[in-house]
């Protein structure tokens, strides 16, 4: 192989990575953490499968100097304008939750790998593309339901086992 193939095989394993979900993280993380001289202390993998809420989302951009600069979530994974995560104070990272917005009635499933928001009356933030999926974006704010799916990446996910009643 030359060396311009060689760059254009290196130049297109790069851009296939980079189209990939958010992953590589193996496992769960439920360890406390402090924001602002508060202790927050994230629910057990248990816990979360019961997860269950309503409030209000909020969405969150991490991108930095025109969107050129990426920024990382708690897991340490790069942020991507086509993601769908959110971030999420008490969930054990990661877990997939669906979200519906409660005055539309759209929903989407998102990724949460990362801690927030730290607003008081907010119950997760989204990313943008999350956002604008469930027809928020131009708001800001929405009232939601969110609702875990499954928690943990690789074989230590466990997903919710909902019975018919």
């Amino acid at each position: 192989m030359n060396q311009s193939m060689r760059k254009w095989f290196c130049l297109s394993c790069l851009i296939l990575a980079s189209c990939a979900r958010p992953s590589g993280y193996e496992g769960v993380m439920t360890r406390s953490y402090r924001v602002r001289g508060k202790t927050y202390h994230p629910m057990s993998v248990d816990q979360a499968l019961a997860y269950r809420a309503e409030g209000t989302a909020s969405w969150y951009n991490e991108a930095k100097f025109l969107g050129i600069i990426r920024g990382n979530t708690s897991l340490g994974e790069k942020v991507m304008p086509w993601h769908l995560i959110a971030a999420h104070k008490t969930l054990p990272l990661p877990c997939v939750v669906k979200v519906t917005h409660l005055g539309n009635g759209r929903s989407v499933k998102v990724r949460v790998n990362d801690r927030g928001p730290f607003i008081e009356g907010r119950i997760i933030d989204l990313s943008p593309r999350a956002a604008g999926r469930l027809g928020m974006k131009e708001q800001g704010l929405a009232p939601v339901r969110v609702e875990v799916i499954s928690v943990g990446d690789g074989s230590y996910r466990r997903k919710v086992r909902r019975g018919f009643w």
